[in-house]
């Protein structure tokens, strides 16, 4: 079973991957930090050095191969990752995509907490954030309303999430 967990930066997506794959023992990837090991850089060096769209592509690139190389696995995809190239049509035919819907409220006061770790949001004031938020929700909702399972995060159990997917295969 592939299964691709996206969301909005802050959703949670890294926790619950980690957690699903704990429980249904599955390999798990953090897109971001595969993209990173293959770079040999941050995310935040390769947005500075490269700029977004060369990430973006990579990302791509790195999922394809997750997928090619990887019978099963979690894969928790960056913020972004569905938006970009197919990709959220790509994950949907090679596995269960699930969007963990986090509410703004939540989502702020994570990504302050994290501000310094992420290249789109690290010059952002705080009174800013909640409107990015909400611009970027806007942009990208309607590629997260494509998965195959929507979840409210705060509001998920393990057990829960695990029935899902289940029922889902």
């Amino acid at each position: 079973m592939k299964i691709f967990l996206i969301g909005f930066m802050g959703s949670g997506k890294t926790h619950w991957g980690k957690k699903l794959a704990g429980e249904l023992g599955l390999p798990f990837f953090d897109l971001d930090g595969v993209v990173s090991v293959s770079e040999k850089k941050s995310i935040s060096d390769i947005f500075t050095e490269k700029g977004e769209e060369y990430f973006r592509y990579r990302e791509k690139e790195v999922l394809e191969e997750l997928v090619q190389d990887h019978p099963d696995f979690v894969v928790s995809c960056g913020g972004g990752t569905p938006c970009f190239f197919n990709s959220i049509e790509f994950m949907k035919k090679k596995g269960i995509v699930v969007w963990l819907n986090t509410s703004v409220s939540i989502l702020k006061e994570r990504l302050l907490k994290e501000r310094i770790s992420r290249p789109l949001i690290r010059s952002i004031g705080e009174s800013e954030l909640n409107n990015y938020i909400i611009r970027k929700l806007g942009e990208r909702k309607m590629y997260y309303e494509q998965a195959h399972i929507i979840v409210q995060e705060d509001a998920i159990s393990l057990e829960g999430l695990v029935e899902l997917l289940k029922s889902h295969e």
